[in-house]
This record gives C-alpha cells, sequence and structure tokens, in this order.
C-alpha cells in the first residue's frame, strides 16, 4: 500500500483521547486501528503483539552479519482532544497556488496563507487538508503510516540491509500518558526516534518541562436575595486565581524557548469550579518557578478567605530529553547527515510541546524527534504536504541505512 493510501485510511478512524478518562487507553476506539495495526503488521510477516494496555510492538531482525545498535521507529495514533476526529473527511489541494484554501464555504472557514504563512513554501506542491470542521489527524496517524510504510519497504525488499528494526504505537500521547504504563524491556532498543514532528528535515532533541495543574475552588451557595457577606461564587474564586498569574505567560504571548501558563479547561457553579492548566518551560529551573507560583496563588486565597476556598494537585507529566540526549550526539550526528543527503536543510530547534521519546528518554529508550510533513495540528487547519510526507520517509530510510555502519 502506498504511503498516501495508508495515511488515507488512517484518519478515517476516530481516535480521539480523553483528558477526563480513567481508563487506559482513555478512549476505546483507540483500541479498534491499535487492533487493526496489529493485524497489518501480521499480514506484512512482521511479529507483533498488542498488551492490555493498547501497546503495539512488532520487531523486524537484523539481516546484517554484525551487531549494529537496534532502532526503535515510535508514533501514536490517538488524536487530541482540542477539536472532532469525527467522520473526518480529507480533501487533496493539487499544485497548490499560493492563495487562500476554501476548506468550508458554508461555515467560511478558510487557510490563509497571511495567518498561516507556512503555507508560503508549499506553493506547487499537493496538499491535504480538512472540510473545516474536525482536525486532519497527522499528528499522528502520518508518523504512522511512514512507518507501516518503511515496514512493508522492507519486508518486500530484502536487499534493503538494516539492523534490527522495532517499530512501537502508542495510545493516549495527546493526554500526556502515552508511555505511562510502556514496558521498555519489551522493546529492547538501543535507540529510537519518534515522527511526531512538523517541517520535513525537523530534529527536535529538546523539549518542554511539563506539568499539569487541576484545581478546585470551593465557594459557598446562598439564594442570591438574601446573599450580602454570605456568597462566595467558586467562579469568582477562579477568576480571580487565573488573574493573579503572571500575564505574560500565556501560550499566545510566547515562542522558541519562553515557557507558559496555558488554561484547557475549566467548568463550575457557584459552589465549585474545576480547573486544569498546563504548566511548560525548557528551563527546569523557571519551570519549578511557575509551578512554585501556583502553590503560592494558592495559599494566598486560603488565607483570604480564611478557608480551603482552593486545592491544587500538581503533577509532572514529562521532562526535557535533553538531559538524557546529551550523551547521545553521535546518533543524532547520524540522523542530521541523513536529512542533508536528502537535500533537506536539518531544523535543529526546541519542541514546544512533548512526545512520547521524552518519557522513553527517562527511562532508558534515548529517542529525538523527526519532522512528518504535517502543519498546524490539533485544529481544523491542519494539512500535509505530500511532497514533505514522501521525503520524511526517505530521511527515515537513509537514517536505517547509516545505523548499520555504527
Amino acid at each position: 500500500m502506498e504511503l498516501l493510501e495508508r495515511f488515507l485510511n488512517y484518519v478515517t478512524y476516530d481516535t480521539q483521547s480523553d483528558h477526563n478518562s480513567n481508563t487506559y487507553p482513555s478512549t476505546d476506539k483507540q483500541l479498534v486501528l491499535l487492533n487493526d495495526l496489529v493485524e497489518e503488521l501480521k499480514s506484512l510477516k512482521i511479529n507483533a503483539s498488542i498488551d492490555k494496555y493498547g501497546y503495539v510492538i512488532g520487531k523486524i531482525p537484523s539481516n546484517l552479519d554484525k551487531n549494529v545498535p537496534s532502532l526503535a521507529l515510535i508514533a501514536h495514533v490517538d488524536t487530541s482532544p482540542d477539536a472532532s476526529g469525527t467522520n473526518i473527511i480529507p480533501k487533496i489541494i493539487e499544485n497548490y497556488n499560493g492563495e487562500e484554501i476554501i476548506l468550508n464555504k458554508e461555515k467560511a472557514i478558510t487557510l490563509d496563507p497571511k495567518i498561516f504563512p507556512n503555507l508560503n513554501d508549499k506553493i506547487g506542491d499537493n496538499l491535504i487538508v480538512t472540510d473545516g470542521t474536525t482536525l486532519l489527524g497527522a499528528d499522528d496517524k502520518l508518523g504512522v503510516a511512514q512507518i507501516m510504510t518503511i515496514a512493508e519497504y522492507i519486508q518486500e525488499n530484502p536487499e534493503y540491509k538494516h539492523g534490527e528494526i522495532i517499530i512501537v504505537f502508542t495510545p493516549d500521547e495527546e493526554v500526556g500518558t502515552g508511555t505511562k504504563y510502556i514496558d521498555i524491556k519489551k522493546i529492547n532498543a538501543d535507540f529510537g526516534f519518534t515522527l511526531d514532528g512538523s517541517k520535513v528535515g525537523e530534529i527536535a532533541y529538546e523539549n518542554f518541562n511539563a506539568a499539569t495543574a487541576k484545581l478546585t475552588f470551593i465557594g459557598k451557595s446562598v439564594h442570591p436575595g438574601s446573599a450580602k457577606n454570605k456568597l462566595v461564587n467558586s467562579l469568582d474564586i477562579a477568576y480571580e486565581f487565573y488573574s493573579l498569574l503572571p500575564k505574560n505567560l500565556k501560550p499566545e504571548l510566547t515562542e522558541n524557548y519562553e515557557g507558559f501558563n496555558h488554561l484547557v479547561e475549566q467548568k463550575g457553579t457557584v459552589e465549585k469550579t474545576s480547573m486544569t492548566m498546563i504548566i511548560r518551560n525548557h528551563d527546569k529551573k523557571k519551570f519549578n518557578k511557575q509551578k512554585h507560583d501556583f502553590e503560592l496563588i494558592t495559599d494566598f486565597i486560603n488565607i483570604k478567605y480564611n478557608y480551603k476556598a482552593c486545592e491544587l494537585v500538581l503533577t509532572d507529566s514529562y521532562f526535557n530529553m535533553s538531559e538524557v540526549l546529551a550523551d547521545h550526539q553521535e546518533k543524532i550526528e547520524l540522523a542530521i547527515a541523513a536529512i542533508k543527503e536528502n537535500d533537506i536543510e536539518p531544523i535543529i530547534e526546541p519542541i514546544r510541546g512533548g512526545t512520547d521519546g521524552a518519557r522513553l528518554s527517562f527511562i532508558g529508550l534515548p529517542c529525538p524527534n523527526l519532522g512528518t510533513g504535517g502543519y498546524n495540528f490539533h485544529g481544523p487547519y491542519e494539512y500535509v504536504s505530500i511532497k514533505e510526507m514522501k521525503i520524511a520517509l526517505d530521511i527515515i530510510k537513509t537514517i536505517i541505512t547509516k545505523f548499520t555502519h555504527l
């Protein structure tokens, strides 16, 4: 199956994960694609299995007569809860002309290069876009499709030399728990790459330190007709808390190495309000300072109201993988050389987010991230360059070949 056909097939699966679920995976619908991927691997005569948590692992033995480092290729199947993943209808724009793309005429939703300037260097490319009502799912079904296409290529071309290749598909990356129950010993790889980046040629070995703040605000409900000096509105307390956070640390005001605090969910009544925020920073000291801000504001609120009006639960999600990958520059330089050999200028910049590779790096599998050719993830403006998605595939093939010389 060709890469494009495979990708267009995978995006028809609704695999949206859920922040509020207490199950693992967080949604059963992810398992539909994960189980189908196992069967697809087996149809290629690859030894593959899925465990009770939904992790898919397939292994292709080395065909070399010497020992070289084993290489894991990793992608996640879930799509972001930030936008609908139901009934995705991808559209192909041939020979993009640089103008505004009408995604949905009825709803007046367009993909405008003035707002998304990354479109300006896609003139002449064939693009895959949404119909404006859902995300596309390239994050990370494009990575899944590229890995499966590489696996098929290896199986159909026995003359192609390679070390051991371990294929890993995970659920729930988008809700920060993609490797929560993974058994690193079952993967048993020396090095890995997540195929979960954007522009082709990207190689990222730095990411955010990340935490989640779960906040609960308790009010005192009294009939508004007799509320004077008695009623305490939990919605007001939540707003007060949010207003005390640094104003410049919002994602829409930050870039590059700047961290942020991001409100992702809030709901409540007079009596009780809940709020979920994510905390991000590449710098560990600044990251810890941001978390401390949450603790200080919580204490202030509780002292002010003279009861436990605010409850805070801080949970670390993942850390900056640069701490681990600093000791693996040889393999990173190898990947950079592979990108150059495919006539692409390497893009070395930090991830303003996280990948499964961040967690994996800290539990024994060093794992930088590579670009796949997708853009504007997590919403209806998401699109894919067909040209770039194919180049990204060639880069991985080149990396595999270079690993045979280590």
